[in-house]
């Protein structure tokens, strides 16, 4: 199983397709306040369809928290000031990715977090910010659970 954990999310959308994902590969999607809206939010509710039944959303009140409920897993930030690519790690049954707030990204503090396993970074063209973050969170999922041999998936 893999964790999916987005730190202070301010995109309503963006919550709704993660909860999507995570219905659709069997992550948890860990949700790290404060939020930026109402999980009862239309939008949220809009992008996420029929799947919130489907998804094992945790939300915890700070980061410390949602670390503590993983004891065992690993962290990987996802972050534009990182020289690794995401496809270099070897992902592990338990990871846990972790994604900033849009469109910020993860605060200095947070990266420097000693519980972090690493930075890890989704190529793109030059000149570009980053990508959307749901659209991150599905890339690096996908390839984690690929590398995991999509366990439960057909």
């Amino acid at each position: 199983m893999l964790h999916i954990l987005f730190h202070e999310p301010r995109i309503a959308g963006n919550t709704g397709s993660a909860i999507r994902l995570a219905a659709g590969t069997g992550a948890v999607l860990h949700l790290i306040e404060p939020l930026g809206f109402a999980l009862d939010e239309p939008r949220v509710r809009r992008a996420g369809l029929d799947y919130h039944e489907l998804a094992d959303v945790q939300i915890h009140p700070d980061l410390d928290a949602a670390l503590a409920a993983l004891p065992d897993s690993r962290v990987w930030a996802f972050t534009t000031q990182s020289s690794t690519s995401f496809a270099e790690v070897a992902y592990a049954d338990g990871d846990a990715l972790l994604f900033g707030p849009e469109p910020t990204g993860l605060d200095p503090e947070v990266l420097a977090h000693p519980r972090l396993t690493g930075r890890l970074r989704i190529p793109m063209l030059p000149g570009r910010r980053s990508m959307n973050l749901s659209n991150a969170a599905a890339v690096a999922t996908y390839e984690a659970w690929r590398q995991l041999g999509f366990p439960g998936g057909v």
